[in-house]
């Protein structure tokens, strides 16, 4: 018989599940997170209940937020087992289980009003974010902040009943100047290069909008540290939930499975004090801008390069395209020829071992993450994980025509049919005008290079446009495994 997770539950505990060896009565609020997926309790929030297992800083327990109606479910699930979650760390060869309880609440999405005065509380001195990549109101050909978005102009003509986290935060901020509470500093997890600069931009801009005064007081006085954020952390499904009642006996509403490895690097910019994370792994630098290019480029990278071939043969699971010796191939060659050489190693790091440990990573077939999350939201990730590779191969004079390949298959993918004719799910939030553009440039490349918001000036570079354009030709007139070959016959 299971034990169903609880707050109660953590005195009887099935064999093999680690708990908190505190008393989560003596924790504290400290963090206000909004975001509160699988992606952030795998990571801040394993971090954090390291952090108080080791005896420390116990005033920085978490405080969930939302703003979606995804989020509102999420609470419900999370309420219903006093705000616990399990953790369940995956390699090839082991499986551990532990629970977690370093998040104490979670405010109630949409309810303003509650999540106001939670952020104006002076024990509040970090709100953190996972809202995706596509979550922070950037055109993802500039990178700037989209200040017309409708979300953003709702907010600055009411900013003191805002609907969106930067909303929130804009209104939590101006609450706290006006009764003299020093603000709390804002740290982004997103996978997002220079993300501290993006959250910065979009709070400070909102605020701009709608004070500004206020929005010159943010940019004077908040912190907005960046920082660089790793482990692959699916999706969870039927599938794990019944692995954990089936291998270790418990009964978990929204489990997170996980591999073992873990990285997170910040940047040390916290005026209102931090948890000593540095303490559990966390690495605390002046500069992340070198391992956040690392890891975009090549893991984020990687994870496109396999994605979208995988997808249109019809794979379903990560570990299953690792296992396809063509496919494995073309990351490896493309990762070496292409990638790497646009990016400059962290102190102390082999690019060709971080290569291999990324590969390792993706070949884990305990984790179960799958394709089609790795296709999803590509008209955020390209922009980010590929195209700036491509600019960068551009200035140097180099070949880019891997690089262009995955651009290619993206769009092919984008079509919406795989190769054996099997429709293809709606994958992103602008699917629609994807297809679109997807559908004539079978025969006309140019009208998916047109979407300029993703492309850039790419589309008006006779070689990028050339490469791109043989590419897709080769896809449509020969087929995914033909193309790769040709790629990988290739030495240069």
């Amino acid at each position: 018989m299971s034990v169903r997770l609880s707050a109660a539950a953590l005195a009887h505990m099935p064999p093999g599940v680690a708990v908190p060896s505190y008393r989560r009565s003596d924790l504290s609020p400290g963090i206000v997170h909004f975001g509160v997926g699988n992606f952030h309790r795998a990571h801040q929030a394993v971090y954090l209940d390291d952090l108080f297992k080791s005896g420390r800083d116990r005033d920085w327990a978490i405080v969930g937020a939302g703003v979606r109606d995804p989020d509102v479910t999420v609470r419900e699930k999370l309420k219903q087992q006093d705000w616990l979650t399990t953790v369940v760390e995956q390699e090839a060869e082991s499986s551990n289980a532990r629970v977690t309880g370093a998040m104490i609440d979670f405010v109630r999405p949409y309810d303003v009003a509650a999540n106001l005065d939670m952020l104006a509380r002076p024990q509040i001195r970090i709100v953190s974010l996972t809202v995706t990549e596509g979550g922070y109101y950037i055109s993802p050909a500039t990178q700037t902040f989209d200040s017309g978005h409708p979300d953003i102009v709702a907010d600055a003509r009411n900013i003191d009943a805002p609907k969106t986290a930067f909303g929130l935060i804009v209104a939590g901020l101006k609450r706290r100047h006006a009764a003299g509470v020093p603000p709390f500093t804002v740290m982004s997890c997103d996978n997002i290069p220079g993300n501290g600069h993006v959250t910065e931009n979009a709070v400070a801009g909102l605020a701009r909008l709608a004070d500004p005064e206020l929005g010159g007081w943010i940019r004077a006085n908040v912190a907005f540290p960046n920082s660089m954020v790793d482990r692959i952390t699916p999706a969870t499904t039927d599938r794990e939930r019944a692995f954990l009642r089936e291998r270790y006996g418990l009964e978990d509403n929204w489990p997170v499975f996980c591999e073992e490895f873990r990285q997170w690097v910040v940047e040390d910019r916290f005026p209102a004090g931090r948890p000593a994370l540095d303490a559990v792994g966390v690495t605390f630098t002046s500069d992340v801008a070198p391992y956040e290019l690392m890891k975009i480029r090549i893991l984020n990278g990687g994870h496109a390069a396999i994605a979208y071939p995988a997808g249109l043969l019809d794979i379903h699971f990560v570990h299953e395209a690792m296992e396809d010796a063509q496919i494995r191939a073309f990351l490896e060659a493309l990762t070496r020829r292409e990638i790497q050489a646009v990016v400059p190693p962290p102190p102390n790091t082999n690019l060709d071992s971080y290569r291999a440990l990324v590969a390792r990573r993706f070949a884990n077939p305990k984790i179960g993450d799958t394709i089609q999350r790795l296709c999803f939201d590509g008209s955020n990730r390209q922009p980010k994980f590929i195209l700036p590779s491509v600019r960068d191969r551009l200035k140097a004079g180099a070949s880019f025509n891997g690089l262009a390949l995955v651009s290619a298959l993206w769009c092919r993918y984008c079509y919406g049919e795989t190769e054996s004719g099997k429709a293809i799910a709606p994958n992103d939030p602008s699917w629609e005008r994807l297809q679109k553009a997807a559908k004539p440039a079978r025969n006309d490349p140019l009208a998916f290079l047109k979407l300029r918001d993703i492309f850039g000036e790419l589309a008006e570079n006779p070689a990028y446009v050339s490469a791109f354009s043989d590419a897709l030709a080769s896809l449509w007139a020969r087929g995914v495994r033909s193309t790769l070959a040709d790629y990988l016959s290739d030495k240069r």
